[in-house]
């Protein structure tokens, strides 16, 4: 049960980012408060990779050896629940949940990642994080030398097609409509054997989540094992934006070399301002965001 109503700190986002930065804010000896809805966005991923010591774990293992970890931090509280609205109060924020509890706090960090917005196709939310894939680095080494696809197309799909091609060599790339790529970029991935396939996707065979076949609107269909797409995604939590903070053109957070946003007192760590999304990359955001946060509040301690 949480009595307490003001922190220093109040973490929106209980994942690994905002775990991280509260592992580091407890080891400051400062007062936190971690509000997580429960939902991360790799919640449907069954393997996580790339990060040592890690490599292979189920997501969830890992988010949850790392809470038991925070919570012996006995300054560092969790509350389970929605954060709905963020106020600028003259001493710091205030953080209000759908249950209607309002916490008090002198700095904010969002860790609150992002939610993808995926295609309206049968089939496609029950593979993604499981055979439809966003990262290679991430599960490119399971999947290695399968019979691939990507779904993509121009500029991005080409430098996509490369980056792939590093892991198999059984690609093909789905455009799903009219190619757009140039004459040098066709020719290109022609001469790597990339093939481009211009029909409209019509469905995914599947089977708990693992990909078997891709079905176009012309009734043929191509087997694959994996597919890679990267999906245009949007905040995950809209607070950030209603305090002001100034997103970048790709729709992240945007933050200085310290975890800053353009809102002073409010940070941010993880996938809501990270490019290259990784479990390795949010837990090395939240730890600096935690060490910047306590840098600040000892600076103005000192004012």
């Amino acid at each position: 049960m949480i009595h307490n109503t003001n922190y220093e700190v109040i973490i929106i986002g209980g994942s690994y980012s905002g775990l991280s930065a509260a592992m580091s804010l407890g080891r400051s000896l400062r007062q936190v408060l971690v509000i997580d809805s429960g939902l991360p966005c790799n919640r449907q991923t069954p393997h996580s990779h790339n990060f040592i010591t890690h490599d292979g774990e189920k997501p969830a293992v890992i988010s949850a050896k790392a809470k038991v970890q925070v919570d012996f931090y006995d300054t560092v509280q969790f509350y389970n629940g929605l954060a709905i609205s963020a106020i600028k109060t003259e001493s710091g924020f205030e953080i209000k949940t759908e249950s209607g509890k309002v916490f008090t706090s002198k700095k904010v960090l969002f860790a609150t990642g992002i939610r993808d917005l995926l295609p309206k196709i049968d089939g496609f939310a029950d593979c993604w994080g499981i055979s439809i894939l966003h990262c290679p680095y991430c599960h490119g080494y399971e999947v290695k030398k399968e019979k691939t696809a990507i779904i993509a197309n121009g500029d991005m799909g080409f430098e996509y097609a490369k980056l792939i091609s590093n892991w198999t060599t059984d690609l093909r790339i789905l455009t799903n409509g009219k190619s757009i790529f140039t004459l040098e970029q066709s020719r290109i991935l022609q001469e790597h054997k990339i093939q481009i396939i211009e029909d409209e996707i019509a469905n995914l065979e599947q089977e708990n989540g693992y990909i078997q076949h891709i079905g176009f609107k012309n009734q043929s269909k191509i087997e694959v094992k994996a597919v890679y797409f990267k999906s245009p995604f949007e905040q995950h939590c809209p607070l950030p934006k209603s305090l002001g903070c100034e997103l970048s053109e790709q729709g992240l957070l945007k933050v200085d070399a310290f975890q800053k946003t353009t809102i002073p007192g409010v940070f941010a760590s993880g996938d809501c301002h990270i490019q290259a999304r990784s479990v390795a990359m949010a837990v090395s955001s939240g730890s600096f965001a935690g060490a910047s946060i306590n840098k600040e509040l000892i600076d103005e301690s000192f004012a």
